[in-house]
């Protein structure tokens, strides 16, 4: 077992292209951590990096509190599962398990005895004598799982092992993954661009955008108290509902946060309300989960707001509203974009709560964003109509066309600022 400690952890490619930008983030000794972000945020680059395969530009990898910057790959006793599995096509099964331990110089029958243990764990004992083209995606993918594992190494480090299976492979082999892995205690950083893959598979996730760490926690404290906008919206399976607002403070009674044909009010009582209040006259961000609205009756007087239903998604095991009802959705905000020429190094983000404060601007001797360009290069989960989303759950209670009053839980809407930063304070 391992642990494996990030510093700041810089890469630029030839050329001036960011990939990661000061990385810190810590994986304790055993934990499963994963690393998730849309396409091109750097998190497989960060892998590589910890595995020995890129170098780093600036900033220190630690193993078990040694430096481990200029270790090989085979020095950092690491072992690395691929997209595409990278198997020998030559050797069989039984000769992909067997091959590190060969190169290690084990006892052959020790060997042998090994290899048929974990080919029974893995259900591929049926395959050992077949060759990697005969088999299936998933057959591949235990093959290399078993290749990884067969040497029970310090960390294993997963590259979207998963991607290119199907949904039913994906469900069981990732079950698999989480039993074998936590039996045998290894320290695991796994990669992946899928939430339900995160929020199964970790004790911890880190959440990246543009070589930028936005959140880490655990898949219930990110998904409940993202600190950005950008986490929220992508740990969402659904859209989420972004929408601005105005601060108010009527005579000091509530806090009123108004949507313009609508609004909503925070008492006192709620624990988000003086942090709220420091906006007064000034707009902040909403985020609304689709299963936080519901429909609600014309004689409900709780928070809510009316609309019409302009359409009606079916989704087999439940049915989505998409209700017009007059609030702008507003882009997630996103932090300048790295992939460009920088020059030397960009210009560092801090720690993780500090960076969430500023990491969003740029100082002025930074390359220009153009911010249209940014508002329209939205991350994943982000619609742009002035519709608000609302799960009804399997059967659906209005039609198309039908004037609509939509419930609004209010302890589950998050507060933002306009540059995506979280409103109420850090409660970790």
């Amino acid at each position: 077992m391992s642990t494996v400690v990030l510093d700041k952890v810089t890469k630029v490619y030839p050329g001036g292209f960011l990939a990661v930008d000061r990385v810190s983030l810590k994986a304790e000794n055993g934990e499963f951590l994963v690393l998730l972000g849309p396409s091109g945020c750097g998190k497989s680059t960060l892998l590589r990096m910890i595995a020995g395969l890129e170098e780093v530009t600036d900033g220190d990898v630690w193993f078990d509190g040694k430096i481990a910057n200029l270790l090989s790959p085979r020095e950092r006793d690491v072992a690395m599962v691929f997209q595409n599995g990278a198997l020998y096509p030559h050797r069989t099964v039984r000769g992909n398990l067997s091959f590190p331990l060969e190169i290690a110089k084990e006892d052959p029958g020790a060997t042998r005895d090994r290899v048929a243990n974990l080919s029974k764990a893995l259900h591929i004992e049926e395959t050992l004598d077949r060759r990697p083209g005969t088999l299936s995606g998933g057959q591949r993918q235990r093959v290399a799982m078993g290749r990884a594992i067969v040497r029970q190494p310090k960390l294993f480090l997963m590259d979207e092992p998963l991607s290119n299976l199907d949904a039913g492979m994906r469900t069981e082999l990732r079950m698999e993954i989480s039993q074998l892995v936590r039996s045998l205690g290894v320290t695991t950083i796994y990669v992946t661009h899928d939430q339900v893959e995160a929020l199964t598979l970790a004790d911890r996730i880190a959440i990246l955008n543009r070589g930028v760490l936005q959140d880490v926690g655990t898949p219930a404290q990110i998904y409940n108290d993202p600190a950005t906008a950008f986490t929220a919206a992508f740990l969402n399976s659904q859209q989420l509902n972004l929408v601005s607002a105005v601060v108010h403070t009527p005579q000091n009674n509530y806090v009123l946060l108004d949507m313009g044909p609508h609004h909503l009010i925070l008492p006192w009582s709620d624990p988000r309300a003086y942090a709220t209040s420091q906006y007064v006259g000034k707009p902040i961000l909403l985020g609304m989960r689709p299963d936080g609205l519901a429909p609600v009756p014309e004689s409900y007087d709780g928070p809510s707001v009316l609309g019409r239903v302009r359409a009606l998604e079916y989704h087999g095991h439940e049915w989505l509203a998409y209700v017009e009802c007059g609030i702008p959705a507003v882009p997630v905000p996103e932090p300048p974009d790295p992939r460009a020429k920088a020059n030397g190094h960009a210009a560092g983000t801090g720690g993780l709560r500090g960076m969430v404060q500023r990491m969003f601007r740029s100082p002025v001797d930074e390359q220009v964003v153009d911010q249209e360009q940014v508002g329209q290069n939205v991350g994943s989960g982000i619609h742009r109509r002035s519709d608000l989303i609302v799960r009804l759950g399997a059967r659906p209670v209005w039609r198309v066309g039908d004037p609509c009053k939509v419930g609004v839980d209010l302890s589950r809407v998050m507060l933002f600022t306009v540059d995506g930063a979280r409103i109420d304070p850090p409660r970790r």
